[in-house]
């Protein structure tokens, strides 16, 4: 399970050998909109040698969408070192399926097991996107990994001036984040919360996160190194919730042919022993980074 993803502009050798130092669990190297249109073959080139020398992260590639430079994007950076592809702008499923044609037939060419190079689309960039999320919890989609959203790209597609209200996101964005938030646990597949895009601001980073992993997010993108610090600790069971699962956990194998056990003076039932269950992983992955 990835807490943490960076964007790191595949056209700064600076920003992607750092990258590796940033604790992130894994890096998106961006083709897209960090990379200006006469700096994408340099980027692609760049980003293909630093494909070739992987750090610790999982090394991810943003490209750009399909029609619009991401076939060239394809082209020179499936190769053993990458992990996974995020793809921009799309409408619906069929965009996700029809890379993943594309990464069967590159992944052969390149040598690497079938298969193997997972997809995380940005599904809510486009207006039409929103209406199609459902329908990721009945596609096949063997290389997807989980489902992002985007705000800002929404907003232009939109023609919003803004995509802010008292503070926070307005109504049609924190709607869409939660369709983001269904649709990925519909299709049985990770949630991963946008960008926080006041780098500098970690206490509201620290409180922004907590209230995501509290609704059901696993992980989040980020756009400066020092967001991964809190972005970590967020989606990371703390040492009560960790104790508090062990607990559930053995309070039903203590009574392994019921559905409900007792703690605590209280009922707990099959619901609970899943949440458990799902934390102590959550935990395993995360000490084992």
């Amino acid at each position: 399970m990835i807490r943490s993803f960076l964007f790191v502009p595949g056209d700064s050798e600076k920003k992607l050998a750092r990258g590796n130092e940033s604790g992130a669990d894994a890096l998106i190297l961006d083709l897209e909109d960090s990379v200006a249109p006469s700096r994408k073959s340099v980027a692609r080139a760049m980003v293909g040698a630093h494909l070739d020398r992987p750090g610790i992260p999982a090394h991810w590639v943003r490209i750009n969408p399909i029609d619009a430079g991401g076939i060239d994007d394809l082209a020179a950076i499936v190769r053993p070192g990458l992990a996974g592809v995020v793809l921009p702008k799309i409408d619906g499923p069929a965009d996700v399926r029809r890379l993943g044609h594309m990464l069967d037939v590159l992944e052969c060419r390149a040598g690497m097991d079938a298969g193997g190079v997972q997809i995380l689309p940005i599904a809510t960039e486009t207006a039409r996107a929103p209406f199609g999320l459902g329908a990721f919890a009945e596609s096949v989609l063997p290389r997807l990994y989980g489902l992002t959203w985007g705000p800002e790209d929404l907003a232009t597609a939109l023609g919003a001036s803004t995509n802010q209200e008292n503070g926070g996101y307005a109504f049609t964005y924190r709607m869409v984040r939660s369709l983001c938030l269904l649709a990925a646990r519909a299709a049985g597949v990770e949630p991963i919360d946008t960008i926080f895009t006041n780098f500098r601001d970690a206490e509201a980073l620290v409180a922004d996160c907590a209230a995501a992993a509290r609704e059901g997010f696993t992980g989040r993108l980020a756009i400066h190194p020092a967001q991964i610090g809190p972005i970590n600790a967020a989606f990371s069971p703390s040492e009560a919730e960790v104790a508090h699962a062990m607990r559930v956990v053995a309070a039903f194998a203590e009574a392994p042919d019921s559905g409900t056990a007792g703690l605590d003076g209280m009922m707990i039932d099959i619901p609970h022993l899943k949440q458990a269950q799902r934390v102590l992983a959550r935990h395993a992955v995360a000490a084992s980074r």
